[in-house]
């Protein structure tokens, strides 16, 4: 499930956003022990995950109760997701699309189709 290009605690977040993205904001999400059994690692991982979240706004707990998506945190989500693949995805996308000799016309014709 995980790879070794990152560290699993930054993949976990990876999940819980697919998850706040999935659900909406407001969203009961899952317990740390619970993510940690269903992810076969240890809480203390998924921990890190939620505090990376929490710090950022993302995330809040309610004592007693669980962990929720934060108000307005998919649309956070979605502002860095945009941010993060123009920046570091659609550089490698445009050469590849240079390399192949394609062109906005191919594009659009293969979406069409």
């Amino acid at each position: 499930m995980f790879t070794a290009d990152r560290p699993i605690y930054r993949q976990i977040r990876d999940v819980i956003v697919d998850r706040i993205l999935t659900l909406g904001d407001g969203a009961m999400l899952p317990s740390v022990r619970a993510l940690a059994a269903e992810a076969g690692v240890n809480p203390l991982t998924v921990a890190k995950a939620y505090q990376d979240l929490q710090t950022g706004g993302l995330v809040r707990a309610r004592k007693g109760v669980g962990l929720f998506a934060a108000d307005g945190a998919v649309a956070e989500l979605l502002a860095q997701e945009r941010h993060s693949f123009l920046n570091d995805e659609w550089p490698r996308v445009q050469a590849r699309i240079a390399r192949l000799g394609l062109d906005v016309g191919d594009l659009l014709e293969r979406e069409r189709a």
